[in-house]
This record gives structure tokens, sequence and C-alpha cells, in this order.
């Protein structure tokens, strides 16, 4: 059972997440949603649309201009706040590596720290342990937030599952260890982040190795470049590489699926559901009449 906020979700039971950038920079929506209104306008949209989480960020994940702690809280926490109170039945979620940012989120109301950045700082297990929020392990690599792969290999038995599963399963250990509640933890392949595409590729495929450890699996797919260059296609163009990888994600087990389009991915997750006998069709009168 995944228990997040007020929220329970069954094993299995997928569940959306949608992603909303405070940043004037994001790879996918160049700033569309750095002011609240249209900020909010797209919690509403999304809340409306299915998701059952909001995961709010203020740094973009590639490198770019320097964004400190004190801009992130300043990009976020009133911001978290308003959600918070605008959605009470939603599981907020913050998008960060730093404890004091997720200190402060915690404070006004996120209930779940997502952390892609593999643990860089070990106090934010504390902080989540402390607030009585989840905390989303991802598989990094190892290399530091906001910057990009170099020539990473994977050469030992097993490539980069093996490499994936050793990290995120320790980090999750050392969040129980540290007091985070064990139904609100997650582990993430971590997509693109100290991967190459071929990496990503092999992480998706190897999928059903994570989900079989017992922790619900959270991805994060949408629009990133491992899409991009399988596809050979721009961020404006990766929607349907986005969804093909979400329904073989669905298939192989995952549960959480990070998104910028939640009406479509629920559509992926509800086919694929359906075709695995865990979902019933919304009608079904076909050869009936």
């Amino acid at each position: 059972m995944l228990r997040l906020g007020t929220r329970e979700f069954a094993p299995g039971e997928p569940v959306v997440m949608a992603i909303v950038n405070r940043t004037p920079d994001s790879f996918y929506d160049r700033g569309a949603t750095f002011l609240d209104e249209p900020a909010l306008a797209r919690v509403d949209q999304a809340v409306a649309d299915g998701a059952a989480i909001v995961d709010i960020g203020g740094v973009k994940a590639g490198p770019g201009e320097e964004v400190t702690a004190r801009e992130e809280e300043r990009r976020i926490v009133d911001f978290v706040a308003e959600v918070r109170a605008r959605h009470p039945e939603v599981v907020v979620s913050v998008d960060t590596w730093r404890h004091e940012v997720a200190d402060a989120a915690c404070r006004v109301g996120a209930d779940l720290v997502n952390d892609a950045w593999g643990g860089v700082d070990p106090q934010l297990a504390e902080v989540a342990a402390h607030h009585g929020a989840g905390l989303v392990c991802t598989h990094a690599g190892g290399v530091q937030p906001r910057t990009r792969p170099h020539r990473v290999s994977y050469p030992g038995p097993g490539g980069v599952m093996a490499d994936v599963l050793h990290r995120v399963l320790g980090l999750a250990e050392r969040a129980r260890e540290a007091g985070v509640a064990p139904e609100g933890i997650l582990i993430d392949p971590g997509h693109d982040f100290g991967k190459s595409t071929r990496h990503s590729l092999e992480a998706t495929r190897e999928l059903g190795r994570m989900a079989a450890t017992g922790w619900p699996v959270l991805v994060s797919l949408s629009h990133k470049d491992f899409v991009g260059e399988t596809l050979d296609r721009p961020v404006s163009e990766r929607l349907l590489g986005t969804l093909a990888t979400t329904a073989v994600s669905a298939w192989l087990g995952a549960q959480v699926y990070r998104v910028h389009e939640v009406a479509e991915t629920r559509q992926v997750l509800e086919m694929v559901a359906a075709i695995a006998g865990r979902g019933e069709p919304a009608v079904a009168r076909r050869g009936l009449a």
C-alpha cells in the first residue's frame, strides 16, 4: 500500500503525477507556468484530468543559470501553500534535492519530496521523516545536480539496472532507517539522469526487476531526451514516444507516472490495465445487443 498525505493507493494502482514547473527556462514549456496564475490554472486542469499528485519544481533539471536555495524557495513555497489550500485532496510533491527547500515546502503542506538527484543531500531523508512526508529515491548514477552525463558507463554484470537497483534500494533502506514511513517510499530508475539513451532504454526494458523489489516504482518519462534521440524528434514532438514508453512501463509494473499530459497518460494506463486484466472497460456493449 502506498500512502502519501491523506491518500492511499492499492498495490499496482496506476497514479498520475502532474508536472508543474515554476521555472522561467523549463525545457518543456519555456516558462509557461512560471507565474502564479498560469501555474494555478495548470494545477486545476491537471486535477480535473485525473492527476492524484502534483509535483512542483523551482529549478530545471538541466544546466543553466544558478538558482540559489533562497530563490528556489521563493518560487515554490508560497505556491505549495496555495495548492494545498486549493486542492486539499491532492498529494502535493516538491521536486528538490535540497533539504532546506524541502523543509520549507513541507512546513506549508507538501506530502512528498521528489529527490531526482539520488540523495546528494543526505539530510533530505531526515526532513521527509520529520514532516511525515514520503520520499522518491532516484538513480542518478552519482552525478551532481544539473549536470549532463559524459561518457558514463555501467560495465559490470547486470548493466545499468544492476547499478540502479544497488543505489535506489540503498537509498530506500536509508530513508526507512531515517524514519520515513515505508509506505511513503518510492523508487525511480531516473531516465536520462546519469544515463545515455541506450541506458534509459535498457532501464525501461528491465523495469520489471525494480517492480519485483516490492517498492512502488515511479517513472519520469515525459518528453525526455532518450525519447527524442530514439525517434529523432524535438521536445515538441515526443508525446507519442512518451506514451509508448508509458505503456511498456505500465505493463512491466511501474505505478506512478510523472507527466506533462495527464489526460492522455490516464487513457494509456486504463488501456494497459484492461488488457492486463487489472481493469474493466468503461463501456462493454459490443456483441451484447
